[in-house]
């Protein structure tokens, strides 16, 4: 029987695998630079290029490619070759001593480093810091926002919400429903000047309120068509009659699948009442802090950015007017989200990210 490609086997010093183990498991060594440290690592437990790559998520390409070179070049091989031009001016000890700057202190007067206070704290200039930082991808100005489901259900609703997605019951529509609440009616102080060759639209930044509705839709995941409604409260009645809207559009031989959150008016004793005369209508809801999963957040997101967050409304009524609209031109020609994740994949992202944050010291 023919054998495949034996790998040539790699054996580790014992100060090569302190510093391998170094770059790998400091929390804010640099990503390229800690998986080619796990490459590494891995190989030398005379694991194949495929169970490597499988077990890092990445490619066979790449981890033949930084097992060879450690091979050629040990540790010296892991570092970014070095490109034709003149000689370098900045050392791999600078870079690294403004990498780890970065990443692991702040400068006294401010939360975070600028490309000018780290040249100045680095002696070099600021043009150098921001060649560093875009090599490594690093980007100490920018921050974002997470937060993470404490539901005891979590594992359990995810699995419920994406099976519906993934494979939907027979005979049954699937619904994500959800509530626009707080939507303005603004119109600006002064007339907008539209756009004109080399002139962008502009508008003044003041702006006046004429009241405020909410939107109540149910998007279809399988069509993408969108049942809505507006009402000018947002109470458990108005839930009411959502769902009394949704009951008469729907035909009477399928069931209803609704995925929607956690808001009391969901749960009040009226709208339990009513669902159990209704019995073809089945609620999942959706774990706390989890708006992501519900796939009528992202029609929202279209909603918003292509007719509210530029338009002018001189009243209520030409807003709801609008919604109603935009409704209809999508139910025209619908356009599905698709989910493709899986509950594994997303449970098991969900708790790297727990271990990264559980790791972070805070």
């Amino acid at each position: 029987m023919a054998r495949g490609i034996q790998l040539r086997p790699i054996e580790l010093e014992s100060q090569e695998r302190e510093v391998l183990e170094g770059w790998a498991r400091r929390r804010k060594t640099a990503q390229a630079l800690a998986l080619r440290a796990r490459i590494v690592l891995l190989a030398a437990e005379k694991r194949s290029n495929s169970e490597v790559a499988e077990y890092l998520h990445t490619t066979r390409m790449t981890v033949g490619k930084w097992r060879s070179r450690f091979l050629q070049r040990r540790l010296d091989g892991l570092v970014d070759e070095p490109r034709p031009g003149a000689p370098r001016a900045v050392t791999d000890n600078d870079v690294e001593r403004v990498i780890t700057m970065t990443l692991e202190s702040t400068p006294k007067d401010a939360t975070h480093w600028s490309t000018r206070s780290m040249g100045k704290a680095a002696e070099m200039s600021p043009t150098t810091v921001r060649r560093i930082w875009h090599a490594f991808a690093l980007q100490p100005h920018r921050s974002t926002t997470f937060k993470l489901s404490n539901d005891p259900l979590f594992v359990d609703k995810v699995r419920d919400i994406v099976g519906l997605y993934l494979d939907p019951p027979e005979r049954a529509v699937v619904l994500c429903v959800d509530e626009k609440s707080q939507i303005q009616a603004l119109d600006r102080t002064q007339p907008v000047l539209p756009v004109r060759v080399g002139q962008c639209e502009r508008r003044t930044h003041d702006y006046v309120r004429h009241g405020t509705t909410t939107l109540f839709a149910a998007l279809d995941v399988k069509s993408g068509r969108v049942i809505g409604s507006v009402h000018r409260r947002h109470r458990a009645r108005e839930f009411l009659n959502f769902l009394r809207t949704i009951d008469r559009e729907v035909p009477d031989e399928l069931d209803l699948h609704l995925i929607l959150d956690n808001y009391n008016t969901h749960k009040v004793p009226a709208v339990k009442r009513w669902l159990v005369r209704h019995p073809r209508f089945h609620l999942h809801f959706t774990p706390t802090y989890s708006s992501w999963i519900n796939l009528v957040e992202r029609w929202f997101a279209s909603l918003t950015e292509k007719k509210i967050k530029r338009a002018a409304h001189k009243s209520v009524r030409r807003l709801e007017a609008d919604l109603k609209s935009y409704i209809e031109i999508n139910n025209e020609n619908p356009m599905p989200f698709i989910w493709t994740k899986t509950a594994d994949e997303i449970l098991a992202a969900v708790a790297r990210f727990c271990k990264r944050t559980s790791s972070a010291g805070h």
